[in-house]
């Protein structure tokens, strides 16, 4: 996935809301590689266009989407 960020051919993130953001915030993307478990290095950074808040999906536990929902963050 960052790859695709990385060229930009990714123009949306579904994320865990336990952290607050908004539009005009920059978001910075570090790629991490689960074989070594440590970050690459690189990195990039992509201006949030818009944010939608919801508890509708299922990607992590119950205990944690009931605690912060989720939030789906357009990029430019």
């Amino acid at each position: 996935m960052f790859e695709k960020v990385a060229k930009s051919e990714k123009t949306f993130d579904v994320r865990l809301a336990d952290f607050e953001c908004k539009a005009g915030d920059v978001l910075v993307f570090k790629e991490w590689n689960p074989k070594s478990k440590k970050y690459t290095g690189r990195s990039v950074e992509r201006k949030i266009r818009d944010v939608t808040k919801t508890k509708e999906m299922k990607f992590w536990t119950e205990s944690e989407i009931k605690k912060y929902g989720f939030q789906i963050i357009g990029l430019e």
